[in-house]
């Protein structure tokens, strides 16, 4: 995973919504919600200062949300961060079982795509053909009409 650059001097919040694709919102929100594993510094205005390292730690939050892991486990993955070492074992069971939610989501997609890929030769064959006889047509009236699995 890329990571951003080396940067010493701080990142305002419109910089990291710019790097990570968040809103201003949802970094907001991300660190009302516990979500960050480190305190945002503040200027003396209150105006919030990120580092490189919070970037990072946020493009890893989005995966973990994008693939779909509940907020309540990526607050509790933050938290164990945050403690820093000693917990790693639970850091793993959290990390692991999301895996397989994933892997399981993915062997579903794959299942329809492949009944997609299947429907998308059906129609192509008879469209090709020139026909369209033979593919379901639930309006015309007669149950058996066609056949439902085309």
């Amino acid at each position: 995973m890329a990571t951003t650059e080396t940067r010493t001097e701080p990142l305002s919040i419109g910089e990291v919504a710019e790097r990570t694709g968040l809103s201003v919102h949802a970094l907001r929100f991300y660190e009302r919600e516990g979500l960050l594993v480190g305190p945002i510094q503040r200027t003396a205005g209150g105006r919030r200062r990120y580092t490189g390292t919070d970037v990072d730690w946020l493009l890893i939050c989005i995966k973990l949300r994008e693939s779909g892991m509940p907020l309540a486990d990526l607050k509790r993955f933050a938290e164990l961060v945050r403690h820093g070492p000693g917990n790693e074992a639970e850091r793993l069971r959290l990390l692991d079982a999301h895996q397989r939610r994933v892997e399981a989501q993915i062997r579903a997609l794959e299942e329809c795509r492949s009944v997609i890929a299947w429907k998308v030769g059906v129609y192509a064959e008879h469209l090709s053909r020139g026909e369209a006889g033979g593919l379901w047509d639930p309006t015309a009236g007669d149950p058996t009409a066609g056949d439902p699995t085309t």
